[in-house]
């Protein structure tokens, strides 16, 4: 996890925010809406489709609309059903992502829209981002960012319906690190690029590494743990979004 972690904030250093912002802007407003219909999709297949629990189905849904484990940890840190289900689906995610891309014949502003709506997780976003290209990498984190920030007003709003007002809201604070890195090769670091590339060709090289143990850490077990109906429920609003999301930018 912290590797991971470690080798998106390098990845910033790797960026410049100007060109991030214009390769981004044009799916922020897209971003909005597939952040609510994902919430309402979300719990209208996990409640009334599938009866799954109603604190796993709105973990469920809240890690699918905005930043997987992170906006799960935020709303409800023992969920544990829930954190695996998303983990499953991030892991498959960062794998087969990339490769339908290209099968689709994706440009990497398109590929970099589709995987920051789909994709749950950040670090997963990235990672499919950057494996596509580094227009596609610019386009996914800066669209992604929009929905991560959504994690504070989602765990205020949950305090609210659940009356979780003593728990602490868990923020992904390695995305303001990765803001933090993006700022200081924009303004401090143009002069000397070679180090810039330096620390991203090595966040690159430690993505690799995460990709693999992520692979490895998936078994029967984690599977089992998830369970039939979440484990669907999860995959079921994924591929609505996967695909909802995909024949919007095809069609737009």
């Amino acid at each position: 996890k912290k590797l991971l972690q470690y080798s998106v904030v390098g990845l910033g250093f790797g960026m410049n925010l100007h060109a991030s912002l214009a390769s981004g802007k044009e799916g922020m407003m897209f971003t909005i809406i597939s952040v609510i219909g994902t919430m309402i999709i979300g719990m209208f297949i996990g409640r009334k489709m599938l009866k799954v629990n109603r604190d796993t189905s709105y973990l469920i849904s809240s890690g699918t609309a905005i930043c997987g484990g992170s906006a799960i940890a935020a709303v409800g840190p023992v969920m544990s059903v829930a954190l695996a289900t998303i983990f499953v689906l991030n892991a498959i995610a960062l794998f087969i992502f990339p490769v339908m891309g290209g099968w689709l014949g994706l440009t990497q502003q398109e590929f970099g829209t589709w995987a920051a709506i789909a994709i749950h997780d950040t670090s997963s976003v990235v990672g499919a981002g950057a494996a596509y290209g580094e227009e596609a990498l610019q386009v996914a984190t800066t669209i992604k960012l929009t929905r991560a920030l959504w994690i504070i007003p989602l765990a205020l709003v949950t305090s609210v319906i659940f009356k979780n007002g003593g728990k602490k809201i868990s923020i992904p604070w390695f995305i303001l690190w990765f803001i933090v890195a993006i700022l200081l090769n924009t303004y401090i670091l143009d002069s000397v690029p070679e180090v810039g590339k330096a620390i991203s060709g090595l966040a690159r090289k430690g993505l690799i590494i995460t990709m693999f143990f992520i692979g490895a850490s998936l078994s029967t077990d984690v599977l089992k743990a998830v369970g039939v109906k979440p484990l669907l429920q999860g995959v079921l609003l994924w591929l609505v979004i996967s695909i909802g999301s995909l024949t919007y930018i095809l069609v737009g």
